[in-house]
């Protein structure tokens, strides 16, 4: 990882809501799932989200 980047930097500012034993790889792994939530979010409202219906039929052939 390349030492002061945009997501060490914001991990960093909120270390006060963090754990006290958390790592930066826990802060880092945190930033990323909130990255891909908001990514889905964003998704969804542009109109390319997937129906719950859809959803199950797709998770259906995976656990076959």
């Amino acid at each position: 990882m390349i030492r002061g980047s945009a997501s060490e930097n914001e991990a960093r500012h909120r270390g006060p809501f963090a754990p006290h034993d958390a790592s930066m790889d826990d802060a880092l792994h945190a930033l990323y799932i909130r990255a891909k939530f908001e990514h889905g979010e964003r998704e969804i409202r542009a109109g390319r989200g997937v129906s719950h219906a859809a959803a199950k039929r797709r998770i259906r052939r995976w656990v076959r």
